[in-house]
């Protein structure tokens, strides 16, 4: 800056004196007399200002001249000069037209000439940082892995490349299918930054494939203090991983733990239908009905699912039908209209043996929404009702090819699923299942848990989902001696069959598992059929007929008959027919 304003001061001095000489000529009138010599030269005004311009140019030249042979003097002691700079500035120039160039190759997909501008650019260019990336991508578009992670772990080195690096080499682990190695390089990528939105969508994405509930609801507590997720969101995906983590935990033995996340899970978002599931199996499980009722009551209103009703079952599981009945009409309240709670009342309906009733429940689902389980029931009214085996049969057949209801859907890939998780199994979306029907009906997937047919009647068995109730064939009321049971194949009702002689009956001649038309029925007595009538059902085989009359228990001691002689059982459309050398009914092996 000193020898800045020392040229100022110079140059404003000659102005200053070229100014008062200009003005001295001009007032005199007279030249420039110089003596040289002993010899006197006149200088005119005009010849003056030539004089003046040789001069600046002279001194020009001089100093020009002086600089050169102070560069040149510095060439040969090693010192930089012009003459580096200018081929320094050359290269530079060569190295950066490849620089862009490389870029614009990569941007094109062509992987080849783009490593080729990055070779180019790194001679010329002294900037490893930045010609080591483009070399990396440019590996990568031309499908050179190993060269790229080569590339990638030289630039760990360099600080100001090192999260570049990270990154580069999580991507070509995910590529190899290493998600171990993966997930620690994430973690080590979202240390150096981690308000990056990409490096946290990723932890998040292989923590959970991982099974890393506990990290995962740490980045997603970290992602809601950053303000990149909203509150609703934030609480909802916190609550699954809650969820999860809790399932763990209950399945290594800590049931205290499990019970405690499994309640904070419901409490934070009530409509998760498998936290309020396991948060009411640990208040049952605690003896506290009364909370474990609540918490299903609550989901109930807000999103009914067969799982709840199941689980809300096992509150008091050895009930009778009636009491089960006026303790459900509790949580049938919370949400009466939806088309859960009709299917659920005529369930229960079915099981207190109030066929008409449970007809007037299930009202017109059958025929506005026809689902494996409204059919079912329908059937199951009919045939309590006695009404003609075709009757029963026709809906049956219905329910073959009918919908299977809410399934358990993903939303972005719209895969079906059996049992909750918070991961898709086929896209890997985090909360992306929702309890739904599918778009299209989907026949190789299995049952949806909690929604076969006729759950309430029988036991359960529990899944990841919730309490998933066993189909089985429906009971009987017990009935005067002589009467025939509504499921029974024969002899329609009001017949007398003669004491002595057995009545015929009625054998189907299908294949196994087939539905079988009016026509294919053939009436024949039990003798010349050589065994109990056939039957066209792939449940298990039905129990022994009833002992002899004589022989009954008394009225109040007798159970409901279950697959009595000649019942024709509901047909489960999710269950595989057995093979023909297994299956054996009635003593005739088809």
């Amino acid at each position: 800056m000193l020898l800045s304003a020392l040229k100022i001061l110079i140059f404003f001095a000659i102005v200053l004196v070229l100014t008062l000489g200009a003005m001295q000529l001009s007032e005199t009138g007279q030249g420039l007399s110089m003596v040289y010599g002993g010899t006197e030269y006149t200088l005119g005004p005009v010849q003056l200002v030539i004089a003046a311009l040789v001069v600046v140019v002279l001194g020009w030249a001089v100093v020009r001249l002086l600089a050169l042979l102070l560069a040149f003097l510095r060439f040969l002691l090693g010192d930089e000069t012009a003459i580096n700079r200018y081929f320094a500035r050359s290269r530079e120039r060569k190295g950066y037209d490849a620089l862009s160039e490389g870029m614009l190759a990569v941007a094109s997909g062509e992987g080849r000439l783009a490593q080729d501008k990055a070779a180019k650019a790194a001679k010329f260019l002294d900037k490893p940082h930045v010609t080591d990336l483009l070399a990396a991508q440019a590996a990568e578009v031309a499908g050179d892995r190993a060269k790229a992670a080569e590339i990638y772990r030289r630039l760990l080195s360099d600080p100001r490349t090192r999260f570049v690096g990270v990154r580069g080499l999580m991507h070509h682990k995910l590529a190899e299918g290493d998600t171990a190695t993966a997930l620690k390089l994430a973690e080590k990528a979202y240390a150096l930054k981690p308000k990056h939105g990409e490096v946290q969508d990723m932890l998040l994405e292989l923590q959970t494939r991982e099974g890393d509930w506990k990290g995962a609801r740490a980045v997603l507590k970290d992602k809601r203090k950053q303000g990149q997720l909203p509150k609703d969101v934030h609480v909802r995906r916190d609550a699954v991983l809650a969820l999860k983590e809790a399932s763990e935990v209950l399945a290594e033995g800590n049931s205290i733990s499990a019970r405690e996340a499994a309640i904070s899970a419901n409490r934070a978002s009530p409509d998760l239908i498998p936290a309020a599931v396991l948060a009411a199996r640990s208040y049952i499980a605690q003896n506290d009905p009364r909370n474990a009722g609540r918490v299903l009551q609550k989901t109930w209103s807000v999103r009914p699912h067969p799982a709840i009703a199941a689980t809300y079952a096992e509150i008091v599981p050895d009930e009778k039908p009636a009491a089960r009945l006026r303790r459900f009409e509790d949580l049938m309240r919370q949400n009466p209209d939806h088309e859960e709670t009709r299917l659920l009342r005529a369930e229960l309906l079915l099981a207190a043996e109030d066929f008409p009733g449970a007809r007037r429940a299930l009202g017109d689902l059958a025929e506005k929404h026809p689902t494996v389980r409204s059919l079912s029931i329908l059937a199951a009214v009919e045939r309590g009702e006695g009404s003609d085996d075709a009757v029963v049969r026709g809906i049956l057949a219905r329910a073959l090819v009918a919908s299977r209801g809410p399934q358990w859907v993903c939303d972005k890939c719209h895969n079906v699923m059996a049992d909750w998780s918070p991961t898709c199994d086929s896209c890997g979306g985090f909360d992306t299942l929702t309890w739904r029907e599918p778009d299209s009906p989907v026949w190789s997937a299995p049952a949806a848990n909690g929604a076969e047919m006729l759950p309430l009647l029988v036991g359960d068995r529990h899944g990841a989902g919730g309490a998933v109730p066993v189909p089985t064939p429906l009971a009987t009321a017990s009935q005067p001696a002589g009467a025939p049971s509504p499921g029974m194949v024969g002899p329609q009702p009001g017949a007398q069959p003669s004491p002595d002689a057995p009545a015929p009956v009625e054998i189907a001649d299908v294949s196994p598992g087939m539905v079988p038309r009016e026509s294919d029925y053939r009436r024949v007595s039990p003798v010349s059929a050589g065994a109990e009538p056939a039957m066209t059902v792939t449940d298990p085989e039905p129990e022994p007929a009833a002992a002899p009359a004589e022989a009954a228990p008394p009225e109040s001691e007798r159970q409901p008959l279950v697959a009595a002689q000649g019942d024709i059982l509901p047909v489960r459309p999710d269950v595989e027919p057995p093979e023909p050398e297994e299956a054996k009914i009635a003593g005739k092996k088809y």
